[in-house]
């Protein structure tokens, strides 16, 4: 586990040391989860960060606050806000106890003008933080990361080494710590922290001491559990900025060969992780899920909504499974929650056509018209085949962690469903107003996520840092004159079994509900790494028995995107280790 040299001294550093001794610039402590500045308020300071670690974060409706970056000892923060004189947007919180210096805007100017470089290296930083933000990248990724038994029956640190001994297969530098450390000077941490590029610290259930110096140490914690047990009742607290800025995970492990996860709701509860991680003991390719999870190169896989056209994102996995690409986070909107439900069940590619078949080919989910008090349709086939296909299944026993969104009537936006029965989270999904009745909960009225975000890829860039893959079934014509007109016999239209499509004002009401405006769309899709957009045109969303053709459109595209690649998918966003950026280019320490 080979170290990196130290960094060499930034202009920006030199100028926060001098105007420091010169009584200038001021020195302050910020104590961990205290806020240094909110988004909204006035930027009038320049900050740098001397000893601990920053935060930034960002607040988007209908999300719970997302990480932005880190700021790491040696790196300003503020300076976007300050030159272009406007306000900050995102707010800056001590993730741990924080030594920063502070200089007045004027005070800098004047400063900076004495030396030239000090503008030319913010110049480099603006332009790093402008690119990073068109392609939705965090800035100064995680690299410090905790790992705390809460069960005596798992051996962390046996864990996390193998974690890291994939990590260092991936290029990069990291070390495994345990509680051997525990006595070393606060110096020692900051020293391993800055040269590796991973730093990874293990704690068993019953190392009290370590696991609270680490609690206060890391970026992210991880909270390690033995699936199938009892959640406990009592956990010692994480340090408040890890739990206020849902910076805190939960690992649940599994016998090797045992069946599905169960119980993990509860698990959920008693961490409140943000996210959960299922492994199964020893299991090779859990672990290398863990390590991209950890080093940015996991793969978040959306699928959109769009009725009979969604079989294409059948086609779409498989192509994906034929090159190897890896599905480690995964999400959709109606329809496409539906298949991404199946794919993080564990459904293979058989098993998810043997299942979509039975429940949308055979048959058609919308042949049980109702009088419309609420809806066209009773909804009841629907209800009936999503137990059939998934039963009691609750989200937080998918192999794979999944969202599926909805839109919330009630309160005008869309929601996020990570928890809870996965069948009623799909139905809510899938519940297109005057087509199908509407989910309540609680006071809310819930229906099809399409109404309000039908590709849902910022949702998935916000859940985790690698490479994000969309498939969009939505573009190209969805509906013309000719599927409006009304039939010319009602009793041939009923003999010809067209009925069961449901009647032409279906496709009105689907595709009036999944019209998104333009700039969402465009917004959705420049969250994406890769697209792929398979021509559909002459399917119609209706069209349940356009099952092949459907699918094979999705595989063709899905192919012609990924040899269309000059490198693997797990690298399209693939953080450069400290030895290769400066084999690259000069170091830019970023915001």
């Amino acid at each position: 586990m080979t170290p990196h040299p130290p960094e060499a001294e930034s202009a920006l550093a030199r100028l926060f040391a001098e105007e420091r001794r010169n009584g200038r610039a001021a020195w302050f402590s910020v104590p961990g989860g205290s806020t240094l500045f909110s988004a909204g308020e006035p930027s009038d300071q320049l900050y740098f960060l001397s000893a601990g670690r920053l935060g930034a974060f960002r607040r988007e409706e209908g999300q719970d606050s997302q990480f932005v970056g880190l700021i790491r000892p040696g790196e300003p923060t503020g300076e976007m806000a300050l030159i272009a004189g406007s306000p900050h947007s995102a707010s800056v919180v001590a993730l741990r106890d924080s030594e920063v210096l502070s200089l007045p805007g004027p005070l800098f100017f004047e400063a900076a003008n004495r030396d030239p470089k000090v503008m030319t290296e913010l110049a480099r930083l603006m332009i790093l933080r402008a690119r990073q933000a068109a392609t939705h990248s965090a800035v100064g990724e995680p690299s410090v990361f905790g790992f705390i038994g809460e069960s005596r029956a798992v051996a962390v640190r046996e864990l996390v080494e193998a974690i890291g001994q994939r990590m260092e297969a991936l290029g990069y530098s990291t070390v495994v710590c345990g509680s051997e450390a525990l006595s070393a000077p606060t110096e020692w941490f900051s020293n391993v922290e800055r040269d590796h590029d991973f730093v990874l610290y293990a704690a068993e259930a019953d190392e009290g001491a370590w696991r609270a110096l680490i609690d206060r140490q890391v970026d992210r914690l991880f909270r390690v559990g033995r699936g199938g047990d009892p959640a406990p009742v009592v956990l010692q607290k994480a340090s408040a900025p890890l739990q206020n800025q849902k910076l805190i995970d939960l690992v649940l492990l599994h016998p090797a060969g045992g069946g599905g996860p169960e119980g993990s709701e509860a698990w959920l509860a008693a961490t409140s992780a943000a996210r959960l991680f299922h492994m199964r003991q020893g299991d090779e390719a859990d672990i290398k899920r863990m390590a991209r999870v950890l080093t940015g190169q996991s793969v978040g896989l959306v699928l959109s909504g769009g009725g009979a056209r969604a079989y294409a994102h059948i086609g779409a996995i498989r192509a994906l499974r034929e090159h190897n690409v890896p599905i480690d986070f995964v999400g959709g909107c109606s329809m496409g929650a539906i298949i991404a439900g199946g794919l993080a069940a564990g459904w293979d590619d058989a098993e998810m056509t043997a299942r979509i078949r039975r429940a949308f080919v055979d048959s058609s989910p919308l042949d049980d018209i109702a009088f419309p008090f609420i809806a066209m349709i009773r909804g009841q086939k629907v209800r009936d085949r999503l137990y059939e296909h998934f039963g009691d299944l609750q989200i937080a026993d998918l192999w794979l962690p999944f969202f599926c969104v909805s839109s919330n009537l009630t309160t005008g936006s869309y929601q996020i469903h990570r928890s809870g029965r996965l069948r009623r989270a799909l139905r809510a999904s899938i519940s297109l107003p005057g087509v199908l009745p509407p989910v309540t909960q609680g006071p809310n009225v819930l229906v099809d996520g399409a109404v309000m975000k039908n590709f849902p890829a910022d949702i998935m860039r916000a859940l985790q840092l690698g490479p994000v893959v969309g498939v969009d079934v939505s573009r190209g014509r969805s509906i013309a004159a000719e599927d409006v007109k009304r039939p010319a016999s009602i009793w041939k239209w009923l003999l010809s079994g067209e009925w069961r499509s449901g009647p032409p004002i279906v496709s009105v009401l689907m595709r009036s509900a999944t019209v998104t405006v333009g700039r969402d769309l465009a917004a959705s899709r420049e969250a994406t790494d890769l697209l792929i957009t398979p021509i559909l045109e002459r399917i119609d969303l209706r069209d349940w028995r356009a099952f092949d053709p459907a699918v094979e459109a999705g595989y063709v595209a899905a192919q012609k995107a990924l040899n269309g690649l000059n490198k693997p998918v797990t690298s399209l966003r693939r953080r450069l280790s400290h030895w290769e950026r400066r084999q690259t280019a000069p170091v830019v320490l970023p915001l």
